[in-house]
């Protein structure tokens, strides 16, 4: 066994950890990385990048088959090639973990593959084709998380797919149950919907991605129908199974009644749980959230043992990508003896990439009418904006709160660009500015940016292209 010492160790090499290394290392600061699969983590390999070729694909040929909408005659009909939008899935995640490898050989992070696990406070081993073990002074756990198991009968059947295994589909089904309306469900039932399958989303929750402002919820439920996906919510699986033709049949409960929905493959997607299984937490005195949901840390990502971090999906704060990054830089600076801001949830955007994109940051209107918080919203509709009227995407809406100070609070956008159009208002939230700072900045026309601009407006004096 070879022995090693790292000023900061990270266990694991997705999107917090990686970041948190080479920020380390760029800081100074000599750096080992285990790692014990794929570096880039569920993200890079089976999470945000690799959905997002495969809706890209999606939206290319929904675009295509619009062709005629845009003057554009085709000579053939375009058809979905699953092998070649699978390939370039999987070259697509090829290079990306590339780059992570040379980034990180750039900056002198040691990497080490294979399993890591405590020994006790200050010692990990690491266990691949060699045997490692690891003193550090700070050590930073970043092992992500894992498909959550969900008690239903007939999950292990074997047209049931999870989010992993339905990234490796090679050949489209006719048609697809998908069990669960948050984020992975939808970003599915869209991309599968563009590529001419006939999707059913089940949703337990009374609405579609419950943790959205109803508004956008609404939104997504009118544009999910528009496309010819079926939806229920308010809705209870209680069983998968094969039926009489070989088909899945998905059976569940709503409004007192027992519906039965027969497709030719299913999809659970009904989320992830933190993954420290195997990582020796109990030979030190790391304290674990209840019910081992996940590792407890602070505001700065320090577990209760000082020189121990968690960060990422494993402390079940919020379970995003560029969360992790940003809760690995929070722990280093912690580490540097840096003055560090606390980690805030509200100040972390998130994006689903259906069709429209629905992006969000800060509070909710929900959430301030149930505290009884004083408020107020700024709205503008996507078909008043010149640019996306252009692109034939004008479906959607801007919406802007502010509170009693003017300050920017919180914002969502369902439409064309939402996900980049939520960096403007992510940075409006994180430095608390009023309503007037984006009021007085000239947008460029005419671009989809302008929707900021005319709900921003709407916060005062009223939108002026509506």
């Amino acid at each position: 066994m070879t022995k090693k010492h790292a000023e900061v160790l990270v266990i694991g090499g997705g999107p917090g950890g990686y970041v948190a290394a080479i920020y380390a290392a760029k800081n100074g600061k000599q750096v080992i990385l285990a790692e014990k699969e794929h570096l880039g983590g569920t993200c890079l390999n089976i999470g945000c990048i690799p959905t997002k070729a495969l809706v890209k694909s999606a939206e290319v040929f929904a675009e295509i088959k619009k062709a005629k909408e845009f003057g554009i005659c085709l000579e053939s009909e375009a058809t979905p090639d699953m092998n070649a939008i699978m390939d370039r899935k999987e070259e697509v995640v090829k290079r990306l973990v590339g780059g992570v490898e040379h980034i990180l050989k750039k900056n002198n992070v040691e990497v080490l593959c294979g399993t890591a696990a405590f020994t006790d406070d200050k010692t990990v081993k690491v266990t691949g084709e060699e045997e490692y073990e690891v003193t550090f002074d700070d050590v930073i756990i970043a092992t992500g998380s894992k498909v959550a198991k969900v008690p239903i009968p007939g999950i292990d059947l074997p047209f049931v797919l999870n989010s992993t295994s339905a990234l490796s589909l090679r050949e489209l089904p006719k048609s697809i149950a998908i069990i669960g309306g948050g984020v992975i469900g939808l970003e599915f039932a869209f991309l599968y919907r563009h590529l001419g399958v006939e999707v059913t989303v089940i949703e337990f929750m009374d609405r579609l991605v419950s943790v959205l402002d109803s508004d956008a919820s609404s939104e997504i439920l009118r544009q999910a129908k528009k496309a010819g996906i079926k939806v229920s919510t308010s809705a209870k699986v209680t069983e998968i199974r094969t039926g009489e033709d070989g088909n899945a049949v998905v059976a569940y409960e709503r409004k007192e009644k027992v519906n039965e929905v027969s497709c030719e493959k299913v999809l659970v997607a009904i989320g992830r749980s933190p993954e420290f299984s195997g990582l020796g937490i109990e030979n030190t005195s790391v304290e674990p959230l209840e019910k081992n949901r996940g590792i407890k840390v602070n505001e700065y990502m320090q577990t209760n043992v000082e020189h121990i971090y968690a960060i990422g999906d494993v402390n079940n704060l919020i379970q995003l990508a560029h969360a992790a990054s940003h809760q690995g830089m929070t722990a280093v600076d912690k580490i540097l003896g840096k003055e560090v801001e606390a980690f805030e949830k509200t100040t972390v955007p998130s994006v689903i990439f259906t069709t429209p994109e629905i992006a969000s940051v800060g509070v909710s209107e929900d959430y301030l009418k149930e505290q009884g918080i004083p408020y107020t919203v700024g709205k503008f509709q996507f078909n008043g904006n010149g640019k996306a009227v252009t692109m034939g995407q004008a479906n959607g809406f801007c919406k802007l709160i502010k509170n009693e100070k003017d300050e920017i609070i919180g914002g969502t956008i369902v439409g064309p660009d939402a996900s980049t159009l939520i960096a403007t208002v992510t940075l409006a939230v994180r430095n608390k500015m009023k309503d007037c700072d984006i009021t007085h900045t000239v947008f460029a026309h005419p671009t989809t940016g302008e929707v900021l601009h005319e709900a921003a407006l709407d916060l005062s004096i009223g939108c002026i292209h509506a």
